[in-house]
């Protein structure tokens, strides 16, 4: 049946208020928010960054891409559209997902990060619905928006990570509690990157560059998504270590494995060899790569021999990706630099 969660209370006035009694799950909380005495010190950092990353959709102009969106050549539409309508549902069933997590999470900071990301996922969906009201017109727009349910390419993608959320739906295990945090990670930290990287490119040509700055906004919010992630699954590793035996910790590595097989098939697909600047060898690349460093970082062995370093043809990434780096000798919209906090130091 699997090791027992328990799901916290909302009201507990018998809770421990100790720090070293305090824990990632199955703790005695009372819920009470003090942001002066952290189990977890790294949230104090998260949260100041999180914070620091406000923005609003409509901050950046897409007038120019409204303009450019009818002259894309076919791939380029057909893979804007496609990459648009997966990304839509990512944040979608994040927004919907973070607070069935929440409820079994009994460290109170980590509910504080859940509730910023939960927020910052709402965001993100309305950005994305920002970016089609802005270049399409209403049938083209619910066209995009429900792709998904048609393309059997987008579908089996949404359906590994809405099968994982599910199985803790039906069943609330401490494990399928693990695999559903995996299954976030999975999707902040290799889901998201074939997506990104399109946009990037289009901008690098010259194209779609206002998409391209909403998306840099959603990308720093998802690097701290992933940064909280990583450190819930290594607090779990350290507190309840019968969670993540080898048996487990092999199935983890394969969830990440299956995860990188789908965003290298995904890329293949919808990106291809038809697009300027990108192709498949760069693409396979680069989320092995990605696939590698996400196991490692969590504790777990790297999948792939020979993809330890980030390829050469892919550092531009990492540029266009930095929104908090100035940019606006290229980018239409002001410069993204104006959070004053220090960036998380990290090797995301």
């Amino acid at each position: 049946m699997g090791q027992d969660i328990t799901k916290r209370p909302l009201f507990n006035p018998s809770g421990d208020t100790e720090l070293s009694k305090r824990r990632m799950i199955n703790g005695n909380t009372t819920n009470l928010n003090d942001f002066n005495n952290l189990k977890y010190t790294w949230v104090s950092d998260w949260y100041r960054q999180a914070m620091n990353n406000f923005w609003v959709p409509e901050e950046i102009n897409l007038g120019l891409d409204k303009k450019m969106y009818p002259q894309l050549d076919a791939d380029e539409r057909r893979a804007y559209d496609k990459i648009l309508s997966f990304l839509i549902f990512l944040d979608s069933i994040q927004t919907a997902n973070l607070p069935n997590v929440s409820e079994y999470i009994t460290a109170n900071e980590i509910n504080l990060c859940l509730a910023i990301q939960t927020y910052q996922e709402a965001i993100h969906s309305q950005s994305y619905s920002y970016m089609l009201d802005s270049i399409c017109e209403p049938d083209e727009r619910d066209e995009i928006l429900y792709q998904w349910k048609d393309d059997e390419h987008l579908l089996a993608r949404n359906k590994f990570i809405g099968d994982i959320y599910n199985a803790f739906q039906e069943h609330r295990t401490a494990e399928n509690f693990v695999r559903a945090c995996m299954g976030n990670y999975i999707l902040e930290g290799v889901y998201f990157y074939s997506g990104f990287m399109f946009f990037y490119n289009l901008a690098r040509n010259g194209k779609m560059t206002g998409s391209a700055q909403e998306i840099r906004y959603i990308n720093r919010d998802e690097n701290t998504h992933l940064w909280l992630f990583r450190n819930i699954i290594n607090e779990l590793r350290e507190e309840e270590p019968q969670l993540f035996t080898d048996e487990l910790k092999e199935e983890y590595r394969g969830m990440i494995a299956e995860g990188v097989r789908q965003e290298i098939a995904w890329g293949k697909y919808v990106i291809g060899n038809n697009i300027a600047g990108l192709n498949e060898q760069m693409i396979e690349d680069y989320i092995k790569y990605l696939g590698n460093l996400r196991c490692t970082s969590i504790g777990l062995e790297k999948l792939f021999e020979g993809h330890d370093e980030e390829p050469e043809s892919m550092k531009w990434v990492s540029e266009y990706s930095n929104a908090n780096r100035i940019k606006t000798d290229f980018f239409e919209a002001r410069s993204t630099a104006y959070a004053k906090s220090s960036a998380l130091v990290d090797d995301l």
